[in-house]
């Protein structure tokens, strides 16, 4: 059942044409109600909302690619081990009253480019609130709070510094026709599904229990 309006769905793909790393980022804006925005904004659910991703995309490849946990890394793997697809330092997470943010340094994987190893690109789920308090009008919104408007949140997903294997041997073409175009359909699949706001419970539990911003994740 939905709770939240998904409006604005947008992407982008661009290539550093002097350096061959890839950025895309796919972004939505989220409609809820008041009350359902103030709870959730906790370090905790952060957490929480990155879990979520892994579990989607989990789901919509019927549980052919997995997340490895371990104390330092986070591992996408093709049905075993052995076959790391991506591996991910720990998460990284910044918050405060208006932006969240968690991000995972790629350190290497069978998809990426030799050049592009060791925490040079990153994967990361961008939040911002914006009935923020210094936000434009937010003072008027506060006035208007007994009656619980509606607000908002723009919630951004981004890989950037992305050196794809693929295209180092088989051309840029195959991998925008392929391994691209693959990455933009799930991710805004997991834009999509945050209409329901079922957010996984976290795996590690790193920020469970904080009540300040955090800061990096062992």
């Amino acid at each position: 059942m939905a709770v939240a309006t998904i409006t604005n769905l947008h992407d982008r793909t661009d290539e550093d044409a002097s350096t061959g790393a890839v950025r895309s980022i796919q972004a939505a804006d989220l409609q809820l109600p008041g009350a359902t925005l103030r709870e959730l904004w906790l370090p905790a659910n952060l957490e929480r909302l990155a879990r979520t991703y892994w579990r989607f995309l989990t789901r919509v490849t019927l549980g052919l690619v997995r997340v490895r946990y371990s104390p330092a890394e986070r591992s996408l793997v093709l049905l075993a081990s052995p076959l790391k697809l991506l591996t991910f330092a720990a998460p990284e997470y910044e918050m405060d009253a208006r932006h969240g943010l968690v991000r995972w340094r790629i350190e290497r994987g069978l998809l990426v480019a030799r050049r592009g190893r060791g925490g040079r690109g990153y994967l990361q789920i961008d939040v911002r609130r914006l009935d923020a308090p210094d936000a434009p009008g937010a003072s008027h919104r506060n006035e208007e709070r007994a009656e619980d408007p509606a607000l908002h949140l723009h919630v951004e997903v981004e890989v950037a510094g992305f050196y794809p294997a693929i295209a180092s041997g088989l051309g840029r073409r195959f991998y925008g026709l392929t391994q691209s175009r693959i990455h933009v359909l799930i991710t805004r699949g997991f834009l999509r599904s945050l209409a329901r706001l079922d957010l996984a419970e976290s795996r590690v539990g790193a920020l469970t229990g904080t009540a300040g911003a955090p800061g990096a994740a062992p």
